[in-house]
């Protein structure tokens, strides 16, 4: 069986040491490699114009003319992946705030280096898990490709009933079948391109075309029954049509 294609990496820090240690992890950490390291944060700027993008950046947030944060800001949508490294811990509000994948404290240590590494590859594993169906493929309809299984299954989400979390996973159910996707709800919720499925529920999506029913704190799709968060209740009744 060939080995997976290796993730490619960009690390910028105008600190030599910094990004010195940043290329030794990188290297001798399996399945990655780096594609660029750069002093310059402006450098960056031309790589981001050319495919393939890299899958993964490293940014120093305090650089001079472009800081770290400025940079995500300037990120192509879908874009690479990116792990923020920072002397001051307070950096992490601004950069979740961002959607960055994790942040490193200085000094850097490869224990956590590769816990950072692990969230990228969870959060592309995620992004895989839901491919939409190319135009060739009637893209008119509500098809999306789906790996599950170790291969690619076009499934049609008018026929998804609701989506229900389990941890690292989710269980898109139908009437008849359930399918295994190795992505997390808050993925599939940001990703999913139709409207009419919405959360009602920290660990469940519904699809609100098929739901029969609303009473005693759940709702009723075909033979199944969904919980209604209370933090999600207001939503659910704005977006359902009722007399």
């Amino acid at each position: 069986m060939p080995a997976p294609t290796p993730l490619t990496c960009v690390i910028v820090d105008d600190n030599t040491m910094n990004r010195l240690t940043l290329e030794q992890f990188v290297r001798i950490t399996e399945g990655l490699e780096v594609q660029a390291s750069l002093a310059d944060p402006v450098a960056l700027l031309p790589l981001l114009e050319q495919e393939p993008l890299p899958h993964l950046l490293l940014l120093d947030i305090e650089m001079p003319q472009l800081t770290g944060l400025e940079l995500v800001k300037l990120l192509p949508t879908p874009g690479p992946e990116v792990v923020l490294v920072t002397s001051h811990a307070q950096f992490a509000v601004d950069a979740f705030a961002l959607r960055v994948t994790d942040y490193l404290l200085k000094p850097l240590e490869y224990a956590r280096f590769l816990q950072a590494v692990a969230r990228v590859r969870e959060r592309l594993a995620s992004h895989a898990a839901v491919a939409p169906a190319t135009t060739d493929l009637h893209a008119d309809d509500h098809s999306l490709f789906i790996r599950t299984n170790n291969k690619l299954l076009r499934l049609d989400f008018d026929q998804v009933l609701y989506i229900e979390a389990m941890s690292a996973y989710c269980t898109l159910v139908t009437a008849t079948r359930k399918h295994i996707v190795h992505a997390t709800l808050k993925a599939l919720d940001e990703q999913l391109p139709f409207a009419h499925f919405l959360r009602v529920h920290r660990s469940y999506m519904v699809n609100t075309r098929l739901i029969d029913s609303v009473a005693d704190g759940h709702l009723q799709l075909g033979s199944f029954e969904v919980p209604i968060g209370k933090s999600y209740e207001q939503t659910l009744m704005a977006r359902l049509r009722s007399l």
